[in-house]
């Protein structure tokens, strides 16, 4: 220590070449050089600052980009479905103009929930002349029938690909007659079809109308599969012409209830 302060002393008052004591040149060095690290540091300090400000500045552009994105993302979807609907509903007009029946048109409003029944409820019923067993279309082919008694305003149709539900069918080139029915995991059989009546993947498949629900020449489906049967029939897949999952727009085909006194051939 005494040393320490014998230095100091001497420092104070020993001077340089250029006339600077000793202690003021160390001491200035000293203060120097602290400087120029706080400098750095504040320097340092600054541009992680500045970095992290534009950082924090980038990710809220790309939050805004990626909301626009979103944005329009979703007004592309809408302007899709609005297309797709117009051309639905187009296809739909053209249909109606062409079927030799009257129709009216009905929109799909819900489905049902349960696996077991396939159907769905349409906005339209008695009061636009929707009857029990009235026959359901779209531009793409058969869709299946009203089931129970309509509502004022709605009823309710079972698929043609439900369980329970059938049509009697021909082959569109060659006139075999069958009987297309609804299987359990929603796909169509031809059934009733000789092993000896020519069928081939590829036919199309029409309604026969010997139902009385369904007027004849309906498309149905496409063969997808035939085998030949154990039995006397053969064993026939039937791909849907209906895509049943995109159902939205349909025609009812109204028929004007028969009074007694024709049916009977009463005048």
């Amino acid at each position: 220590m005494a040393v320490t302060c014998h230095v100091l002393l001497i420092s104070l008052q020993v001077n340089t070449a250029s006339g600077v004591r000793v202690f003021e040149g160390v001491a200035f060095g000293l203060f120097a050089e602290v400087q120029r690290l706080v400098s750095g540091s504040v320097e340092q300090l600054s541009e992680l600052w500045a970095g992290y400000v534009g950082l924090v500045e980038v990710q809220a552009e790309n939050d805004a980009l990626r909301r626009e994105v979103s944005e329009l993302q979703l007004e592309v979807q809408q302007e899709r479905a609005l297309a797709q609907r117009a051309r639905g509903l187009e296809e739909l007009l053209d249909m109606r103009r062409e079927v030799n029946f009257s129709t009216v048109g009905a929109r799909v409003i819900a489905g049902d929930a349960t696996p077991y029944f396939r159907t769905v409820t349409i906005d339209r019923g008695i009061s636009d002349g929707v009857r029990h067993d009235s026959a359901v279309v779209s531009p793409k082919g058969v869709v299946g029938r009203v089931v129970r008694d309509p509502g004022p305003r709605a009823a309710r149709v079972q698929l043609l690909i439900d369980r329970n539900a059938a049509a009697g069918a021909l082959v569109e080139r060659n006139r075999v007659a069958g009987l297309v029915a609804g299987e359990e995991d929603g796909t169509l059989s031809m059934e009733y079809v000789s092993n000896l009546d020519d069928v081939q993947v590829g036919d199309a498949v029409i309604t026969s109308g010997i139902d009385g629900i369904y007027p004849k020449g309906f498309v149905i489906g496409t063969v997808a599969l035939v085998e030949h049967g154990s039995g006397l029939y053969k064993t026939i897949e039937v791909e849907p012409a209906v895509e049943f999952a995109d159902l939205e727009d349909v025609l009812v085909i109204v028929r004007e209830p028969t009074p007694v006194g024709a049916a009977a051939g009463g005048g």
